[in-house]
This record gives C-alpha cells, structure tokens and sequence, in this order.
C-alpha cells in the first residue's frame, strides 16, 4: 500500500502530517511526505526517517519578511502553490492508492487524485474553513462581505467566492492541461462533503451542518522522546517552574519588543520566564538568571514541567499544552488563533488575551488569570480527556479508503 500525504503551511501543518505518516509506516504502508522545503521541516521528517518531498516555496520566505503579506501577495502565492501540486503530486502519486491533502487550502490536490483515479482525503486542524449554519466564515483575501450582512448563509456563499477568486483561474486551466472539466466551487471541491477534523472533540467540538458529514479522529500527535537540553534542564531545576513563552510561527510585527513585554509581565508575577525564539527571534533583554531562551524542543517533555504555557493559540501548541495540563495564556494573531483563545478561557485552562498586541500591563493581568491553582487543577482535570489516539484512527481509515475499489481514472 502506497500513500501520498501533502502539507503546505506552518509546523502546526506539518507536524500532524508527519505524526501521521508515522503510524501509516508502522502499520506496513509505504508514505511519501510532501511539504514546504523550510530547513525545520526537513529535518524534522529526516528525525523519524522519512526524506521530504520539496512542494512549493518555503513558508519562512512568504511569512516573515519585514512586512505582513498583502492581499496581493496572496494572489501570487495561490497560483504558485496550485501549480506547485499539480507538478509535484502528479509525479509523486503516480500509482499510489491514496492521496490525502492538507494545510492551506490544497487546490489541486484532489484534480489530481481525480486524474489518477485515486482515493482523496481533505483533512484540517480547526474549523475556520469548514461551511456551519452555526458560524460565519473567517477572514480570507479578496472582496470583503458588507458588515452589515449577517445571513450566515450568504457569508459561506460570499466565501466561496473568494475562493474562487483567489484559486479558480489556476484550478481550472491546469484541470484543463489534464483532461478534467472545470469545477465552479472549488472551496466545496477541495473539502469534499466528508472533510477529516483532526483535532479533539473537547477542545473543538463539532456542531455541522445536514450536508456535512465530517469525521472527527483526534489530534495527530507525533511521539517525541528526545530528551530535554541540558542547560535547560539544569534551569528548571535551579528554580520554581517557569512561565514559558513562545509564539512558533508568528514573527509579532505589530508587537514592539514583545520578548521585553512578556518578560516584564512575568517578572511582575514573581515568576521565572523560559523564552522559545520561535520566528520573532525573541531573546533576553538582561542578563538575570530569572531568564533562560531556547530554540525548538520537545514540548511533550518540557509543558508539564512549567507554570504557564504563553503562547499564539496555534492548533499544535494548544492541543500539546492542553495535554501536559499545563495552564494557557493565548495571545492570538491571525486565522484560526482567536478561535482556540476562546477555547481555551471557554475550558477554564487558561486566559484569552484580548487582541495581538500585548502589553505589560495587559499580559500581566491576563496571567493572574493563567496562574490561579483553580486555572492549573481544571487544566489537569481537562488533561485526562484529550484524545491521543488520533493518528492510528486517520491512518487506519485512510488504508481502509485505499484498500476500496478505486474511483474510474479520468480520460
């Protein structure tokens, strides 16, 4: 059994896929790992013994510019990455059994599973994108609904429409060079009527629409036993438990030295700080012994050992720290961000800052919040119902879709 898992988007994008690529291995299935080429990526797929299959740009190099991408930028990059599948996938999956795609919105993925008559999976971390009756479409680049229309269904309608125009020329004209018909949504082509959630039910609960027959698996967790580093690790035992910090992706441009925020707040607390530089490269600002930086490690190890968990209410980092039943402070930036903020202090497992940009003052109040023994006992508490079984559900489903008879290939 051959699979092709495609990704294109942040760690929290990445990661999951390779978690499931894991479990595809150990149950005897051969997977290729199509990703964003970023220098982390590669090495992390290269840590559990799979080379990485380069698809489009590296995401470092449209996301942390000295600018935030424009609406502009993102009409370039759409027809880039669109044809960047078409290129990659239709020579990576040729005789594969299955295709399941993911990251950000994957045009073209499944023209090309259509193509080579193949099962296609759509899977997704959170439900920004997902059509409800229950809630309105998030942000996406393009003409902007009036804020004056509130009918949710014309909201998911207009949505289409920006898909359509960011994707549809692109989509079209390469299902054209292959022989396909065009598709005049491509939003609902992409996703499919029977979309994979990958994420747990307690953390996002699901409430769909008739015509939605979502399944949800749990998170897609990938084992990390690598140890903590040694001077960490003689850090954490100097002292009480620090407040960690760190924002993965985001490279904070609206926040003006957030490193110095975020560790006056905590100082403020009494507490220790422990900084991940992350992509804004955050990094001391005196030399206190209060204070220790770190680049990527093993959260799996380190989130139980700390008071707090500040960070950008990523789908990973959320999910991982919800697991170790370490309290939350969520500053949230973009997409899906402000969602799990609200998850988060909706759960009673920490604090929802309120915006992007903190302050010291405006972070310190929110981790007298984060930092209560009521916050840390209902973070334990919610802990213990995490789904970690979410990887080994997806991959047995997906062999069970590949193990079917296949679609008729496209003339």
């Amino acid at each position: 059994m051959r699979v092709v898992l495609s990704t294109w988007g942040s760690r929290g994008d990445v990661e999951p896929v390779v978690a499931l690529a894991v479990r595809l291995r150990e149950l005897g299935a051969e997977v290729r790992v199509c990703a964003p080429p970023d220098e982390e990526f590669v090495e992390l797929l290269a840590r559990v013994g799979l080379p990485l299959v380069p698809l489009g740009p590296t995401v470092h190099s449209v996301v942390a510019g000295e600018k935030p991408p424009s609406a502009e930028a993102a009409f370039r990059l759409a027809p880039e990455l669109v044809a960047a599948r078409f290129d990659t996938l239709s020579t990576v999956a040729e005789g594969c059994d299955a295709l399941l795609a993911t990251g950000l919105m994957p045009v073209g993925a499944r023209s090309v599973a259509e193509k080579l008559g193949i099962p296609y999976v759509l899977a997704c971390f959170h439900t920004l994108g997902l059509p409800s009756s229950h809630f309105p479409p998030g942000r996406r680049p393009g003409k902007q609904s009036s804020p004056e229309e509130t009918d949710i269904k014309t909201l998911w309608e207009q949505d289409a429409q920006r898909v359509n125009a960011l994707y549809g020329e692109a989509e079209n004209s390469h299902r054209a060079a292959i022989g396909l018909p065009p598709v005049d949504n491509v939003r609902d082509y992409v996703l499919t009527d029977r979309p994979w959630l990958a994420a747990d039910p307690n953390l996002v609960p699901w409430q769909d629409m008739a015509d939605l027959d979502l399944v949800q698996t749990g998170p897609w967790i990938l084992p990390d036993e690598r140890p903590l580093p040694e001077e960490l690790e003689a850090f954490l035992d100097a002292g009480e438990p620090p407040v960690y910090v760190g924002f993965g992706s985001m490279a904070l441009r609206n926040s003006t030295d957030p490193a110095r925020v975020a560790i006056e707040a905590i100082r403020a607390h009494g507490r220790r700080v422990l900084l991940a530089r992350g992509w804004a490269d955050l990094a001391l600002i005196d030399d206190r012994d209060d204070c220790f930086v770190v680049g990527e490690v093993n959260h799996q190890a380190l989130f139980g050992r700390v008071a707090a968990v500040v960070h950008h209410g990523g789908a990973g980092t959320t999910t991982a720290a919800a697991l170790a039943g370490a309290p939350q402070l969520v500053v949230p930036q973009v997409a899906d961000q402000p969602y799990w903020a609200a998850r988060v202090a909706e759960l009673g497992i920490g604090a929802a800052h309120d915006g992007p940009t903190p302050t010291s003052d405006s972070l310190s109040a929110a981790l007298t919040t984060a930092l209560t023994p009521e916050t840390r006992a209902r973070a334990k508490a919610v802990a213990g119902t995490i789904r970690t079984d979410g990887a080994t559900v997806a991959a047995q489903l997906l062999l069970d879709a590949a193990g079917r008879e296949r679609p008729p290939v496209s003339a």
